[in-house]
């Protein structure tokens, strides 16, 4: 499953979430809360971004604690397009 490159959020085996480029084609790699008419929604470093999404990923796996949803995030937003550095966006940076 393909997840956001900017939150990681999953987007499914369906367009729903998919955002949308200038051109109104759809992303492959951001969600539509992300990422509207080719450019990010929300202008926000990538800390920034863990804190707005802590609430939302506690709220979807009430299992998973705040700072378990942090640890979570620190650990993989490093390897999404957009908080990588841009000599590593073609790299493949899976992780363990």
């Amino acid at each position: 499953m393909n997840h956001c490159q900017s939150c990681g959020m999953p987007l499914g085996d369906t367009e729903e979430w998919l955002g949308r480029e200038r051109d109104g084609s759809l992303s492959p790699d951001y969600c539509k809360h992300c990422y509207d008419r080719g450019e990010f929604r929300a202008q926000m470093t990538m800390d920034q971004m863990i804190e707005f999404c802590i609430p939302h990923l506690v709220r979807a796996r009430p299992e998973m604690s705040p700072a378990e949803a942090r640890k979570l995030m620190e650990d993989m937003f490093p390897r999404l397009k957009r908080w990588r550095p841009a000599d590593q966006v073609g790299a493949n940076l899976s992780g363990p």
